[in-house]
């Protein structure tokens, strides 16, 4: 057994540093359990003289662990050559399981160290430490350097956006604003690589890859990337710096992986993209979501907040600190300045991605967007334009609160992969249902989430429809099979007395099924992710059309009546 369990290396900026580092995950069962005398002396090899390690396989052996692994790997690259080294080391939710992280200027002599230093663990229980420790050191002396990061430093204004939702419809949404001010576009994201609003490649560039191929087409002027928590987690951020963050939200979303196992792990994931932003560029943060709020205490640029709330504390603070903020006054889109009336730049009616203003999502992605957009130099009448004319269809934001018309059904398409999704697309569903007309809602889930969150799916759909179906996402099952994603979602369902529920193999056929038993005004929704081509070309083969945005207006209204 070896206490390696893996060697990642990291790029770019991560959440343990700001550059290229190697991220090492150790079983330090070796050292948890090792006598007492054998770890005092490996105390003493490596510097540490007021060592108490504690008895064996006690919390203060767990805690001296994540001490002393520290000071080895210092040790190992003190003696190999490396005078200072910054090191990290961060617990997991297995108590014999810690991360360590430290920078690396050349790739095959970090990779060499991060081999060492799990030897020298491997050798604790059997081997004289003191010799362990220097072979180590002598393995790294005589590494060969290898080649240095490939991390980006752009030469082109960087929009960097993340969150856990509508980070894609706020970075499309900044990519369009960008081409109505005539500007040429690159934009990463997890559908691919666009160029002005084309595709040149297609996949997840969600990552520190999509960065690099946006800034590679010499003829781009300013670049959105989406930036996913698996990206930074995994291979670290693509490029050194950017010029303006958005941080859309924060909720549960793939807790579990990864060593992130709560919502406070995720946020401080998602904070590594404002932490890069330059000193005089602007972090552009939710001001409703506190965990999105706080990361104004560990970043250097200016702070530029969004609330649909224009007398929220957060916003207060912010203008007190010489920030910025955009928020909804009068049902007008604002900027507020410190010291300066308002500025409306557009009512919310006249923003189709709002919905008629009926999303709150949308709204806050506006609120960023414009945010944003105005925070990287775009002029004011451009935003304007921009929020104007980007539409909720599938040519604009494919995949996202996309509205449809059968006849008199109404028939609304939406990733919707967490908590906070399906209650966004219920919102949607709800707003344009007629009175006395009924939400059917085709279920799905993604097999990487945890139990718990799959269950809640379950609950918060059955709810709030009058029909539920499960529609299950092949693509998506990731180490499960149908029939337990099913049961999990049908547990939820059960929880709020719900026990009818139909279950089809995929998506379109879920749709299929929930818009034939549809009547005149009823609202069906689809948590749409894996077959998103073959649902419109379903919906285009039975006469489907794309709501207008006068024509949702007008739904609206009717809902209201």
């Amino acid at each position: 057994m070896t206490s390696l369990v893996e060697l990642r290396i990291l790029e770019g900026p991560n959440l343990y540093f700001p550059r290229a580092a190697v991220k090492l995950t150790l079983d330090i069962t070796g050292l948890a359990e090792a006598p007492t005398a054998t770890v005092e002396r490996f105390a003493r090899r490596i510097g540490i003289s007021d060592a108490r390690p504690g008895e064996p396989d006690s919390g203060f052996r767990q805690r001296f662990a994540t001490r002393a692994v520290a000071r080895l790997v210092r040790t190992v690259a003190a003696e190999g050559g490396t005078a200072r080294l910054a090191v990290r080391v961060r617990p997991t939710s297995d108590p014999h399981r810690i991360v360590v992280a430290f920078p690396w200027r050349r790739r095959a002599r970090a990779q060499v160290m991060g081999h060492a230093v799990a030897d020298v663990l491997d050798a604790l229980p059997t081997d004289d430490v003191e010799t362990a420790v220097a072979r180590a050191a002598e393995q790294v002396r005589d590494a060969t350097p290898g080649e240095g990061p490939t991390t980006i430093t752009p030469s082109v204004p960087v929009v960097a956006v993340t969150g856990t939702n509508g980070k894609t419809t706020t970075s499309r949404m900044v990519a369009h604003i960008g081409r109505t001010d005539g500007r040429v576009v690159g934009w990463s994201n997890t559908d691919g690589i666009y160029i002005d609003g084309r595709q040149v490649e297609a996949g997840d560039y969600s990552g520190p890859s999509g960065a690099g191929r946006v800034l590679a087409h010499d003829e781009v002027e300013l670049a959105v990337t989406e930036t996913a928590r698996g990206g930074i987690l995994l291979k670290g951020i693509g490029l050194t710096r950017n010029d303006v963050s958005v941080v859309t939200n924060v909720s549960a979303d793939h807790l579990g992986l990864q060593g992130i196992d709560t919502v406070d792990q995720l946020a401080e994931v998602k904070s590594v993209v404002p932490r890069i932003t330059r000193k005089d560029g602007w972090a552009v943060l939710n001001a409703d979501d506190p965990r999105v709020y706080a990361m104004r205490s560990v970043v250097k640029a200016q702070p530029w907040v969004f609330s649909r709330d224009p007398d929220s504390p957060a916003v207060r603070e912010t203008l007190s600190a010489g920030g910025r903020a955009t928020t909804v006054i009068d049902g007008w889109l604002c900027v507020l300045t410190a010291g300066s009336d308002p500025d409306p730049l557009i009512e919310l009616v006249d923003v189709p991605m709002t919905l008629s203003g009926l999303s709150h999502f949308n709204v806050e992605n506006a609120l960023a967007a414009a945010s944003a957009a105005l925070a990287v130099g775009v002029p004011r009448g451009s935003v304007i334009e921009g929020l104007r004319t980007f539409k909720p269809d599938a040519e604009h934001n494919p995949g996202r609160m996309n509205v449809f018309s059968i006849g008199e059904v109404t028939v609304v398409v939406d990733l919707a992969h967490n908590e906070a999704g399906l209650e966004a697309l219920l919102e949607i569903m709800n707003g344009v249902r007629r009175p006395g007309a009924r939400l059917l809602l085709g279920l799905g889930a993604v097999g990487d989430r945890q139990d718990d969150l799959i269950v809640r799916l379950g609950e918060i759909g059955a709810m709030a429809s009058d029909v539920l179906a499960i529609c299950h996402k092949e693509k998506y099952l990731r180490g499960r099979t149908r029939d337990q994603l099913d049961a999990l979602m049908r547990r939820g369902a059960e929880h709020v007395g719900v026990t009818e529920v139909a279950s089809y193999e995929t998506e379109v056929a879920g749709l299929e099924a929930l818009v034939a038993q549809a009547l005149p005004g009823d609202v069906v929704g689809l948590m749409c992710h894996a077959e998103r081509a073959a649902v419109y070309r379903w919906l285009g083969d039975h006469g489907a059309t794309s709501d207008a945005p006068e024509t949702l207006a007008d739904k609206v209204r009717a809902a209201r009546d």
